[in-house]
């Protein structure tokens, strides 16, 4: 008989684990042709998180956790999911119901007919602010023209991955993460199925604005390398720039022998130029800081309890 392992990242989700697993039991015990686990990972939550686990641990012996020393990120969490599932297939699902998981035996049939990663995609994003709608449209479009990979539009965290997939993430270790990305990178057969996101069911989002922009860098300065040639070419640009102007004004003054004033000029091209090193030399950093942080070769994260895994 196949397990199935569903991986739920967790982090201040007390008041939605206990109707998450709710729909996931009556999905369990209506699909009795696989054995089933379900695996929470706490990210360090600040609530009862881990109490709630551990209630649901007790109750029934299918549900196991992994509970992280501090909160290092949903990425992170992920991670520690893939590296204790033990199941030939796993399912990522956000503890908040926003991910229906009445889509799961979609997902185990076309699993079941080859596919190697089904992903869900969004057809509607519920009651999500505007302004993060079209931002973060934006964003997988102007990745996906800087990027060789194909970064998918509308498609998260669910999605169900078979176990070489599930390998081969594991093999990915650095700590400066973009699953979503990486979900891409690595290949396998893949199948969609849409799905209309729900609201959440209870408690707040830990995701700020401020996360999603430290996200959205993480996604560009892994997978490549544009803004540095981008710094490179507004660099080449602004001196090609520059010779041009010198030129004309002295050809200027040798023709009309008019003295060169232009003190507001200087200062507007010395501010600009200034402005576009600051720019170049803060892209620059970025992926240095990134190779400092990859050198101390740190683990991605540190388990303080586990239970049934």
């Amino acid at each position: 008989m196949k397990k199935v392992t569903i991986l739920v990242p967790c982090h201040n989700e007390e008041a939605s684990l206990p109707l998450l697993y709710g729909e996931l039991r009556r999905l369990m015990d209506s699909q009795t042709e696989y054995m089933w686990q379900i695996l929470l990972v706490d990210d360090g939550s600040s609530d009862d998180t881990l109490g709630v686990m551990r209630g649901l641990r007790q109750s029934d012996v299918r549900v196991c956790y992994v509970s992280l020393s501090r909160n290092f990120g949903k990425e992170s969490a992920m991670l520690a999911g893939f590296d204790n599932s033990r199941g030939d297939c796993l399912v990522i699902i956000d503890a908040d119901l926003q991910h229906p998981p009445s889509l799961i035996p979609d997902m185990l049939r076309l699993w079941e007919e080859g596919y190697e990663d089904v992903y869900a995609r969004r057809i509607t994003r519920g009651r999500e602010p505007w302004w993060r709608r079209r931002l973060s449209l934006l964003y997988y479009r102007m990745l996906q023209k800087v990027t060789d990979v194909e970064v998918l539009e509308n498609v998260g965290d669910f999605r169900l991955l078979d176990r070489k997939c599930v390998e081969a993430l594991r093999t990915m270790r650095e700590t400066q993460r973009y699953t979503k990305g990486m979900f891409c990178w690595m290949g396998f057969r893949k199948a969609e199925i849409t799905f209309e996101q729900q609201d959440r069911a209870a408690g707040k989002s830990s995701w700020n604005l401020l996360k999603l922009v430290n996200l959205a860098i993480d996604g560009i300065t892994s997978f490549t390398v544009a803004p540095l040639r981008i710094s490179t070419i507004l660099g080449l640009a602004s001196s090609v720039a520059a010779i041009a102007y010198s030129i004309y004004f002295f050809v200027k003054t040798l023709i009309y022998g008019d003295p060169v004033q232009g003190f507001p000029t200087l200062i507007i091209v010395v501010l600009f130029l200034g402005g576009l090193q600051l720019f170049s030399l803060g892209i620059i950093g970025e992926y240095l800081g990134r190779i400092f942080i990859e050198t101390k070769h740190r683990p991605a994260y540190i388990i303080s309890e586990k239970e049934g895994v």
